[in-house]
């Protein structure tokens, strides 16, 4: 009896081990596999003409209109900033869906549908089925940035695509331009984003153009955190009433450029929204907005990483 439960007892180490040793084999295996999904060279063999086929399109588009660019970030960051960049901004109305671009903070205001939809158009005829939305639109990002004087970086691969919408999200967790610092900051770090990440994403507004309503109050309060020339030449374009939809550029210096050059119109005083004003006012985003008004470079850096960093928001793959 004793022989028999010695041996039962090395059967069961023995199979303890094997046991120990397949679940080791599985977790480097999804490692491995997770690794692949994020590999920066994955359509390289199944989809080797996508990275081209975006950046024509964009190209084009940004080539046409160069406000398209901005558009292009500005629609990115309403995606990701929705359970993930996961496509499900470009999800139109349907029975079954109610559509994140009639929020608010969408409508009117999010552009460049039509450009991810013709790059998908294009990749269907060379490879039907195989490269996400989301990924075309991350990947358009990148390209518009460039496109401007902007920087470039790497997009993560094997995006998956939302089937559904979540409107009620987009109302709540995208920042609006009258919110509190405290309140953008917190809405970043909901989603994994430090400060300094949310003050470089910030400096996208170098670039595109703004509504009339979503900066009159600004130019009319004759408050000493706006410059009164300026103010006085955006009143040219946004009168006190009517007009809403009236747009002015966010920069008038380089406007076509993504440069550091919002950070020192927020010195100046210079800038349309409250919600970018609020990063210069005596808080803790102060030093890191004079920190890349005198530094191109490092603004250059961080705000390829924070939008790698928006990238990973809930990475949808597979």
């Amino acid at each position: 009896m004793g022989g028999l439960r010695s041996g039962g007892l090395g059967v069961a180490r023995a199979g303890w081990s094997n046991v120990i040793a397949a679940l080791f084999s599985l977790l480097l295996l999804s490692s491995m596999q997770c690794h692949a999904q994020l590999s920066s060279t994955f359509y390289d063999r199944i989809c080797p003409n996508a990275l081209n086929t975006i950046r024509t399109s964009v190209r084009q588009a940004v080539s046409s209109e160069r406000r398209m660019a901005a558009s292009l970030i500005h629609l990115h960051f309403h995606d990701c900033f929705v359970q993930g960049c996961d496509a499900s901004i470009l999800l139109d109305e349907t029975l079954t869906i109610v559509s994140e671009k009639t929020t608010l903070q969408n409508l009117g205001s999010d552009r460049g549908y039509g450009i991810i939809e013709d790059a998908k158009r294009e990749l269907e005829k060379t490879c039907p089925r195989t490269v996400s939305c989301a990924y075309i639109l991350a990947v358009a990002t990148k390209d518009a940035s460039v496109l401007v004087g902007g920087p470039s970086w790497t997009v993560k691969l094997r995006r998956r695509d939302s089937t559904t919408a979540i409107h009620t999200l987009a109302k709540t967790d995208l920042p609006g331009p009258f919110d509190p610092l405290d309140r953008i900051i917190s809405g970043f770090a909901n989603k994994g984003l430090t400060t300094r990440d949310m003050v470089a994403l910030s400096g996208a507004h170098s670039i595109g153009q703004a509504q009339c309503f979503l900066f009159r109050g600004r130019i009319y309060s004759n408050e000493t955190d706006i410059d009164a020339g300026f103010a006085s030449t955006r009143r040219h374009q946004c009168p006190q009433e009517d007009q809403n939809g009236n747009l002015a550029s966010f920069d008038l210096v380089t406007l076509n450029q993504l440069d550091n050059n919002y950070f020192k119109n927020l010195i100046q005083r210079k800038v349309l929204l409250q919600s970018d004003q609020v990063l210069l006012s005596g808080g803790s985003t102060d030093s890191i907005v004079s920190e890349y008004s005198n530094n191109p470079h490092t603004f250059a850096s961080d705000f390829a990483t924070a939008m790698i960093r928006m990238g990973d928001i809930n990475l949808f793959t597979g």
